[in-house]
């Protein structure tokens, strides 16, 4: 099984007993080679030799003989190294779900296909993104039977593998990807309506509007990046208001008992005195006043003549510090008390956040050019903060600097730690991007044909929301759902219920049934269906006990009609032109959760539950159903070609 994307490929051999997240997850990319055509799946570095001693220089020019010249061809191919993180001068075969590059993404497949070792009897699933054409299919066929000689190829849409996943077979799926954003409604397992690669609405426009925001403070597009996978950065919803805004204040219910004591409203003192201060301020500074003049009275005679002076001045200022203490402690708590804490606040309240950002970098441009020995390369404290080391210390005993900067290596590559100050910037990550959505998913589900009008509410009330583009952000989804409910949410009332069941032309009933509807000459083709409503025929008969049919309407018409409607409820795919349930939607938008029967996927979430559906639609093809017409065979494709492949595959 093989998921290519714009960003990450995921891949898998065999299918376990429980379904677990890809084995294999390695980044979309190759690097081209030395020879012209070819491709590596890392960098190549060449690694900086340290400068040679003159000494030893001269000894090589003299003493050089064949062991000697081995020892150089080695130390050359040391030289080099695969640099596994960096991604300069990388090519990404696949941008914005199409296929840019073949070259480059056979490369890529040629690689994963490599690193799974498959066995010769295996087939192979390929996950297919919904721009692709009819041609890249083509292509991705003669290119996995010439190469790979596979037994089996299936080709599945990525909207249906979602489907298998959430277990679904009418619902609307909304794939969020790296530069763009899928929408597709399928109905009864078919795709109805489709919005493929609407630009500007994934992962990408999200870092791309933080770096609009934060350029002018000094952020670069990684430093950006790493925001938007931070916790700190989140979506708020629509009506919630940025932390910091003023908040009107409360209004005062009865100004006359406000203005007199100022009990009902805390923020309005009490009374005033005659300076215009308030009066119990001026009782507490009386008390304070006569309390420091007797503290200025002594009895200097006594404590002259008990010859204790220097002890008493001593217990004197030892009894006026802790006074002080004790009035700073009290200070203290009453605005501890009065002001809430910035810790103990949630995120989305806080105006302003710690964000660490790790910075990478290659050993050579952290330690320079190499011709520094172990003991007198620079480490975190002599680059950052610009100051040496103890003695004996080196850059890994010393992960802290004095700046609170921290460097750590992983493979060949090291990583230095800042923090920085972000303030409400971070919130708005996805502004303009949640409309443009929102916008799309109600054009893709309008545009269902008008005879699955009354499917269009179950797509309303089944959203899949898939896609590594929306992973990162906290409160994506239900920023999403509460910008489309403010949007496009109906609210039914009781008349649209009782009139919507019967056809346009007719006439409100009365309860008399003076203007029942009358039987059409074409019930069963009628446009809306020719049923009587259940509700209404009841409301109609309830004063008549004798069971009489309403004027201008036998009984038996009555029972024809119910029979006609019974069975049409009973049989719905009979039925092509009936009217059923409200025209106007949505009346309910709801998201669906996945399915917790696959534990191992309750950490990870749906961002990739597409490659879950690739396992289950894998086990349902080859190994339950062993399904003939849904995936191309070797002796399929020896006999009719590649073109055929659009006879078979999930869509």
């Amino acid at each position: 099984m093989i998921v290519p994307g714009s960003q990450t490929t995921c891949a898998q051999l065999g299918l376990p007993e429980s379904f677990t997240p890809a084995r294999l997850q390695i980044p979309s990319r190759m690097f081209p080679a030395e020879e012209k055509g070819k491709w590596e799946p890392h960098l190549i570095r060449e690694r900086p030799a340290p400068k040679a001693k003159a000494a030893n220089e001269d000894a090589s020019m003299t003493d050089r003989d064949g062991p000697a010249i081995e020892d150089e061809v080695e130390n050359v191919e040391d030289a080099l190294y695969e640099d596994l993180l960096s991604d300069e001068g990388a090519i990404y075969p696949i941008r914005a779900g199409r296929i840019v590059n073949w070259g480059c993404f056979f490369a890529l497949m040629t690689y994963v296909h490599n690193k799974l070792s498959p066995p010769l009897h295996a087939p192979i699933l390929v996950v297919s993104q919904p721009s692709w054409t009819r041609e890249d299919h083509v292509a991705i066929t003669k290119f996995f039977f010439q190469t790979f000689q596979t037994p089996g190829l299936c080709i599945m849409d990525a909207a249906a593998a979602a489907m298998y996943a959430f277990k679904m077979t009418t619902a609307t799926v909304v794939d969020v990807g790296y530069e763009k954003c899928d929408i597709t409604a399928v109905v009864d397992s078919w795709p109805e309506g489709r919005v493929t690669a609407l630009d500007g609405c994934g992962g990408e426009a999200m870092t791309g509007r933080l770096l609009q925001l934060l350029g002018s403070k000094g952020f670069t597009r990684d430093m950006c990046e790493q925001l938007k996978r931070s916790g700190i950065c989140e979506i708020l919803p629509p009506d919630a208001p940025l932390p910091g805004e003023s908040e009107v204040s409360e209004l005062v219910v009865n100004p006359a008992a406000a203005a007199s004591t100022g009990a009902n409203n805390p923020g309005i003192r009490g009374p005033k005195g005659p300076s215009g201060t308030d009066a119990n301020d001026g009782d507490q500074d009386r008390e304070v006043k006569e309390a420091e003049d007797n503290e200025g009275v002594l009895d200097v005679a006594s404590i002259v003549a008990s010859g204790k002076t220097s002890e008493f001045v001593a217990k004197r200022e030892k009894e006026k510090a802790e006074k002080a203490a004790k009035a700073g402690a009290k200070k203290a708590a009453a605005e501890a008390m009065t002001t809430p804490k910035q810790a103990k606040l949630p995120n989305s309240k806080r105006v302003t956040a710690i964000f660490h950002y790790n910075e990478r970098r290659t050993l050579e441009d952290l330690y320079g050019n190499g011709e520094q020995s172990t003991n007198e390369r620079p480490s975190n404290s002599d680059l950052m903060a610009g100051g040496p080391l103890e003695a004996g210390q080196t850059a890994d005993s010393s992960p802290t600097s004095r700046k609170g900067e921290k460097i750590h290596t992983i493979e060949g590559t090291a990583f230095v730690r800042r923090d920085y100050e972000v303030g409400i910037e971070r919130f708005q990550a996805a502004s303009g991007i949640i409309g443009r959505i929102a916008d799309a998913i109600y054009r893709c589900i309008q545009s269902v044909s008008t005879e699955g009008t009354n499917r269009r509410q179950v797509l309303w009330d089944h959203l899949i929301l898939v896609g590594c583009g929306s992973k990162p952000n906290e409160g994506f989804k239900e920023a999403l759902i509460a910008d489309m409910n403010a949007r496009y949410l109906i609210s039914p009332s009781s008349a649209t219920i009782f009139t919507s069941e019967l056809p346009s032309d007719f006439t409100t009933p009365v309860a008399t049934g003076a203007n029942t509807p009358q039987p059409q000459s074409h019930i069963a083709n009628s446009h809306h269906g020719g049923g009587v409503n259940p509700l209404l025929l009841a409301a109609t008969t309830a004063s008549n006990p004798g069971g009489l049919a309403p004027p201008g309407q036998s009984h038996q018409h009555l029972q024809a009609q119910l029979q006609m409607q019974q069975y049409q409820q009973n049989h719905p795919h009979h039925q092509s032109n009936t009217h059923a349930g409200h025209a106007q939607t949505p009346t309910s938008i709801k998201m669906v959760e996945l399915p917790g029967y696959f534990p191992e996927w309750k950490d990870v979430g749906s961002e990739g539950a597409t490659f879950l559906g690739a396992q289950v639609g894998a086990k349902q093809v080859f190994i339950i159903d062993h399904a003939m017409g849904v995936y191309m065979s070797r002796s399929d494709y020896n006999d009719f070609g590649p073109n055929a492949t659009h006879q078979y595959g999930i869509k």
